[in-house]
């Protein structure tokens, strides 16, 4: 009996480490680590030891025949990431083909003579926590973590959705952090209102700024500013208690909701508002959230892609567990027959092959959504053109190769991409929405680091954050080690 990873894989190849036969793959030294969508177990090399079951800190490894309906169809994705790979002497030996035992790697550690560091670390989601997690576990450094929210836990406490509790989870393998004897923990402390980074320069040997991309890109439209249209931030923030959005952010009047989007935010944002309220009662969910879904009007909501299925910027796995859901609807809009020519071409292991089996519709977008169940509907291949509305959002106009449409809808979600915000005292460019730098080194500030989305940019999942962070640790022990830190006050 083998084992299969599920939708909820974070990359964070804690797996791959404890797997005695190294068949989960790809591993962080092969090239496609990184880049595919989640981490695959070989059904043909598993040994069912469930060591990787055990480690996962996401809860998204189960044994095959135990898995439920939703998740059966994981084992076919583990299986297919294997079809047609070259059977080598390892994969046809019959024996566990155990990791290799070599001289310990310790990477770049400060030397044990070496007087420890003072290193603040800006940001306590998932990139700040694995850079915490280097500098306490490599080195004998003091790390001083810092958060402007009263609550720490960055994208995992206020960007997972609520029905994903599983993914949540690895927030528990961070937080064991904040109670260790070398790290004190500043929540409610923002840089540029209660410090400076010059004072917090000035105050430590070094600084790493993990702080995200915390703002929506924008349409770039006319309308785009009317009551009823809103950035996907704001939307998953008011479901997951985010201190700065209010509880009554959201209007849930409108039967349709159009979300502009084909990312997993999107999803997300999809999936929640047609749930079942009753289903996300006792998750991590805003009670004002779930006591307005409970009296929501919505029916309808549209996921409008710019582009064809085959290019959709969802993983497999999120789209996957959506056609799973057993009580929402989910309808392919067929306005243009290039959509379904594309759907037919896919590949069976791509994307749009799993939109195969769901129904076509050409809808008519004037009149409102009919009732029975909820439903989902994406629309591919059209582009937002304008929001109209006089007081308030009444009609989305879309482009397409098959000419305008007008879609009839009372509420706008951009789910186009986040970006980061600049920080007071630290260079920014504009362009990427990041801070300048090299290797983690911020352009123009010696001793000042960056890590995750405010240095590479909104892209990678949780797990891709630990190697993001292993580089810039390792750029500050080179300084340290080289003499380059400048000196603290």
């Amino acid at each position: 009996m083998a084992y299969a990873i599920t939708q909820t894989c974070c990359n964070d190849a804690t797996c791959v480490k404890v797997c005695p036969v190294n068949c989960i793959h790809p591993t962080p030294d092969e090239p496609d680590f990184g880049t595919t969508e989640m981490l695959y177990i070989d059904p043909a090399s598993c040994i069912d030891c469930g060591a990787c079951a055990d480690a996962c800190p996401v809860e998204a490894i189960f044994p095959v025949e135990h898995l439920t309906a939703p998740l059966q169809a994981y084992a076919e994705v583990n299986a297919a990431y294997y079809a047609g790979v070259e059977p080598t002497a390892e994969t046809t030996d019959p024996a566990p083909n155990f990791h290799h035992w070599g001289p310990p790697v310790f990477g770049r550690a400060i030397p044990s003579d070496f007087a420890p560091l003072d290193v603040a670390v800006v940001g306590t989601g998932p990139a700040g926590m694995y850079a915490v997690e280097d500098l306490l576990l490599r080195t004998n450094s003091r790390v001083t973590l810092i958060d402007r929210l009263p609550v720490a836990g960055g994208l995992v406490r206020y960007g997972v959705a609520p029905d994903h509790p599983s993914t949540k989870k690895i927030g528990e393998t961070f937080g064991r952090f904040h109670t260790h004897p070398r790290l004190r923990l500043r929540l409610g402390v923002e840089v540029g209102r209660d410090v400076t980074a010059d004072e917090l320069a000035a105050r430590h040997d070094a600084v790493i700024y993990a702080v995200g991309a915390s703002s929506a890109r924008r349409l770039d439209i006319p309308g785009e500013d009317l009551p009823g249209s809103v950035a996907a931030t704001t939307l998953v923030g008011w479901y997951n208690r985010h201190p700065d959005v209010p509880a009554d952010a959201i209007d849930l009047s409108a039967e349709r909701v159009v979300v502009v989007g084909n990312g997993n935010v999107a999803l997300d944002v999809a999936r929640i508002l047609t749930a079942d309220p009753a289903a996300l009662e006792g998750t991590t969910i805003s009670p004002a959230a779930l006591a307005q879904l409970r009296s929501s009007k919505v029916r309808e909501v549209v996921l409008l892609g710019r582009r064809g299925p085959e290019s959709a910027a969802y993983t497999t796995p999120e789209l996957l567990a959506l056609t799973q859901l057993d009580d929402v609807e989910l309808v392919v809009d067929g306005h243009d027959a290039q959509i379904e020519a594309a759907i037919e071409a896919a590949p069976v292991d791509g994307k749009a092959s799993l939109l195969r089996g769901l129904a076509r519709e050409a809808v008519d977008w004037s009149a409102p959504p009919r009732h029975g169940r909820r439903r989902i509907v994406l629309r591919f291949n059209s582009a937002p053109v304008e929001i109209s509305g006089d007081t308030q959002v009444r009609a989305l106009r879309v482009t397409g190769r098959t000419g305008d449409a007008e879609i009839t809808a009372g509420q706008v979600v951009r789910a186009i991409g986040y970006r980061g915000t600049e920080l007071p005292g630290l260079p920014f460019d504009e362009a990427t929405g990041t801070i300048p730098h090299a290797d983690g080194r911020v352009d123009g500030r010696p001793g000042t680091y960056v890590v995750g989305w405010i240095k590479r940019g909104p892209s990678g999942g949780i797990g891709a954050n630990r190697t993001c962070a292993r580089e810039t640790v390792d750029a500050l022990l080179d300084d340290a080690i080289a003499g380059r830190l400048p000196a603290s006050r």
